[in-house]
């Protein structure tokens, strides 16, 4: 994992929707490159909605997002989001869903030859070549996840911000989504904020594990894990770690 200054960070962050009802308060988090940062918590702690303000969908009510050290209060083109839907417009092919956005008014202005290299690379770091002209519908539901993150590859984004985009797979494909994005973030050095339900796959991705919980959602837990990768059959060398996440878990719900 790098160790080089955040990509992005967002500092002393308060979001309430309704002024009663505080859904964020006080968090910081910060993104190094390369670096997978996963957050847990309990349902209804405001996980989505720090990732909405991160990825500029969503302005705080108090604090600040900081891209490379300068703030921003929009999207950012080196910023790409994913969510558990992948959101796959059925009527143009894979090829065209992943160069869907590219010409976007706050995305860089391509060549069409740049558009092309873009496209291509990233169907090809997703392993789905041999379907690139195919229509959504005739997409496993792996491959339509592996379609929503080329989407993202394409734009040659620095951060990735993932709302639990294996959630609704089987647990066969969620392993090769798993591999692929630790592959992925290997090879390309991006900062990526994971948000998921699943203790064991933020143990096997994560350099960092945030907890946030109560409410309004605050940070109440850190762990960093220094295991190496593979981790796929190593989760009992991370009991000690996985424990302490569940207790405070319960502890958190039991305060919610």
């Amino acid at each position: 994992m790098s160790v080089s200054l955040p990509i992005l960070e967002g500092r002393g962050i308060n979001l309430a929707y309704d002024p009663a009802m505080p859904v964020l308060a006080d968090l910081d988090i910060a993104l190094a490159p390369g670096e997978i940062v996963t957050v847990l918590g309990p349902s209804g702690v405001g996980k989505s909605s720090l990732l909405r303000v991160l990825g500029g969908l969503q302005r705080p009510s108090s604090g600040q997002v900081a891209f490379a050290g300068a703030p921003i209060t929009d999207v950012h083109p080196r910023v790409a989001i994913a969510f558990q839907n992948p959101a796959l417009l059925p009527w143009l092919s894979l090829e065209r869903n992943v160069g869907f956005g590219l010409t976007f008014a706050r995305q860089p202005k391509l060549s069409p030859e740049e558009r092309r290299r873009r496209i291509d690379t990233a169907i090809r770091k997703v392993g789905l070549e041999h379907v690139r002209g195919r229509l959504p519908a005739a997409l496993s539901g792996g491959m339509a996840q592996r379609t929503a993150l080329a989407r993202c590859l394409a734009r040659e984004p620095l951060v990735l911000l993932l709302d639990e985009p294996f959630g609704a797979l089987d647990e066969v494909t969620r392993g090769e989504m798993q591999r692929l994005l630790l592959s992925v973030v290997g090879e390309l050095g991006t900062a990526t904020l994971l948000i998921t339900h699943d203790i064991d796959e933020a143990l096997i991705l994560s350099d960092r594990i945030v907890l946030i919980g109560g409410t309004p959602g605050r940070e109440i837990g850190q762990w960093r894990v220094d295991l190496p990768q593979p981790r796929e059959d190593r989760i009992a060398e991370l009991g000690k770690i996985r424990i302490e996440i569940v207790q405070e878990l319960h502890d958190a719900v039991k305060r919610h």
